[in-house]
């Protein structure tokens, strides 16, 4: 059965409401031991999300954890909401976080890293289908991130849900996943790579 992107929204955040911190911690900690049997390991620069803990997203401190004992470059990000670009910093160990006004924690500032350069982005989402079509908040900031990668950047959704059949509504501008990693199993979107 196929849904469009509003209900879903409404949907998988509801669910996400439902988990325990427990929860999201087991469930993280599954999806992270998945991760690392990913065929992305010779990649470099790494960009990834750092968790909206109101929004009970993934925590992405184990993957972190995981990039630096593999000594990756890791890239994360400031949001601009007026013009919805991200501009995007090497994480360091001087790297200040701070959280904005949306409770998303962002680098101060930093060494700034171009798009181009990002090899691999793991990327939060609401919902995804069986065909690598993903559901976000809608603002679309990845959408343009992604737009500005090389084509042969892997992009790899985390959820802690499995896919639905469809998601209705998606569009041209939508740029699918090649991988989802759940706490239950990868899911392989984009064969070629």
């Amino acid at each position: 059965m196929s849904q469009n992107k509003k209900d879903l929204r409404a949907k998988y955040k509801n669910l996400r409401q439902e988990l325990s911190e427990d929860t999201i911690q087991e469930l993280s900690l599954d999806i992270t031991n998945l991760a690392i049997s990913l065929p992305i390991w010779d990649k470099t620069y790494f960009h990834i999300f750092l968790p909206i803990v109101e929004q009970k997203e993934i925590d992405t401190e184990l993957i972190l954890h995981l990039l630096a004992g593999k000594d990756k470059e890791i890239v994360i990000s400031k949001a601009n909401f007026e013009t919805r670009a991200m501009i995007h910093f090497l994480l360091t160990d001087n790297t200040k976080i701070k959280k904005n006004e949306y409770n998303i924690p962002e680098p101060v500032d930093g060494l700034e890293v171009p798009s181009s350069k990002i090899d691999v982005v793991f990327l939060p989402l609401l919902a995804f289908d069986q065909k690598g079509n993903r559901v976000g908040y809608g603002k679309g900031f990845y959408d343009n991130f992604l737009t500005q990668c090389k084509p042969e950047t892997i992009k790899i959704g985390l959820s802690f849900f499995e896919p639905e059949t469809q998601i209705e509504g998606v569009f041209e501008g939508d740029i699918a996943l090649d991988y989802c990693v759940t706490p239950k199993q990868i899911y392989t979107f984009n064969p070629i790579l």
